[in-house]
């Protein structure tokens, strides 16, 4: 399991607009990586609007939302359209990324197998890991007080 301290896994994986985008390429900026079970489900449509209802706030502490799902690009895209979020949706369609962060199910709901576990990390600007926050049940959500306290700690 990740924790504050270590340095975060690099990774480079493809948005919904089929650009691809690597942790690399924030340096600089905090970084918010929320992996999620499947895009159009409610407790993930949820969070992730949340995130997005609170947009102003995460810009104000420099921060950079990634959005990582098994989802595939065109699954990503539609759900990112419908849900008019305004920060970037990763397609881990290989299951590298959600393995590499320890927050991954072998097998998930409806047997499906390889879906990402709900996940909060803030990575600071030199790649470290600030906040770790793996939830066993899908049905929970980060605690994103906890995630505007870590980022306000390093501004």
């Amino acid at each position: 399991m990740l924790t504050p301290g270590q340095k975060a896994p690099e990774f480079s994986l493809f948005n919904s607009d089929k650009k691809e985008v690597s942790l690399s390429s924030l340096k600089g900026k905090n970084v918010i990586i929320l992996f999620f079970p499947m895009a159009f489900t409610s407790v993930c449509t949820a969070e992730l609007c949340e995130m997005r209802d609170n947009i102003s706030t995460y810009s104000d502490l420099n921060a950079a939302i990634l959005g990582i799902s098994v989802d595939s690009p065109f699954t990503l895209a539609k759900f990112k359209e419908e849900q008019n979020l305004p920060f970037d949706l990763l397609s881990d369609f290989n299951k590298e990324v959600s393995q590499a962060y320890d927050t991954y199910y072998e097998t998930f709901a409806l047997n499906l197998k390889g879906v990402s576990k709900r996940s909060a990390f803030v990575i600071d600007q030199d790649g470290v890991i600030q906040y770790a926050e793996v939830l066993e049940s899908a049905g929970d959500v980060p605690d994103f007080q906890a995630v505007r306290q870590t980022l306000t700690s390093l501004n």
